[in-house]
């Protein structure tokens, strides 16, 4: 790993998916898709970022239902999804797993298939995590791309399996495969994930990180101090 931190890079992966994106919608306590939409937002001024997270000035005035309005009418066009589980099939379980219960599914099932470009995302990879069937089917749809900690994986809409496309510093992928209860492709151009570039580092660390400090104050002070 370079001299950065992982949720630096992990910010970078996904901002580096957004080109082209016109509206992102991010829900609570995801701060580094947060990360990821801002860091996107300084190269592309006209990308636009709502956050519920947000704790003053917020663009949701009526919180969740707006949100779902917007989604409805096609203007927000990125959501970020994760879950307690998510499988091969990519369906994501966001109410019960191994004995435990979680908040629930609140508009997964809404957002997921709607929302033009959903991204899953889950910074733990493992078999637990990464399984082959869900529990429990919360919200099942076609993402743009899945990314956990170690690596990036595509979505084959046509072959309804994902593909594995680099592979994060620090990982291998012969890792990715053991911690991974799904069985998936590989492409055939598979890499390492290209690290933060300078620009990119320089941006989190200044701009991007006042911006999430004030939403995410304690997540920022981690990364940042």
């Amino acid at each position: 790993m370079g001299p950065y931190a992982k949720e630096e890079l992990l910010a970078c992966v996904i901002a580096r998916q957004l080109g082209g994106a016109r509206h992102a919608a991010i829900g609570a306590s995801s701060p580094i898709p947060a990360t990821a939409a801002f860091l996107h937002q300084h190269k592309d001024a006209a990308f636009r970022v709502s956050l519920q997270q947000r704790r003053e000035a917020n663009p949701l005035t009526e919180g969740s239902r707006e949100l779902f309005d917007l989604a409805g009418q096609g203007r927000v066009d990125v959501f970020f999804l994760g879950g307690a589980q998510i499988d091969g099939d990519a369906s994501i379980n966001l109410v019960q797993a191994e004995g435990r219960r979680f908040p629930g599914s609140f508009g997964s099932a809404f957002m997921y298939p709607i929302v033009p470009r959903v991204f899953l995302f889950r910074e733990e990879h493992s078999a637990r995590v990464l399984v082959k069937k869900v529990d429990f089917v919360s919200a099942r749809g076609h993402p743009a791309a899945l990314v956990t900690g170690k690596a990036l994986f595509s979505w084959q809409r046509d072959r309804r399996r994902f593909r594995l496309e680099s592979v994060h510093p620090g990982s291998s992928a012969e890792e990715v495969r053991a911690n991974t209860g799904f069985d998936y492709d590989v492409s055939p151009s598979l890499g390492v994930t290209p690290e933060p570039t300078q620009e990119e580092t320089e941006l989190l660390r200044t701009k991007v990180a006042k911006q999430i400090e004030k939403d995410y104050p304690d997540f920022a002070r981690r990364v940042w101090g």
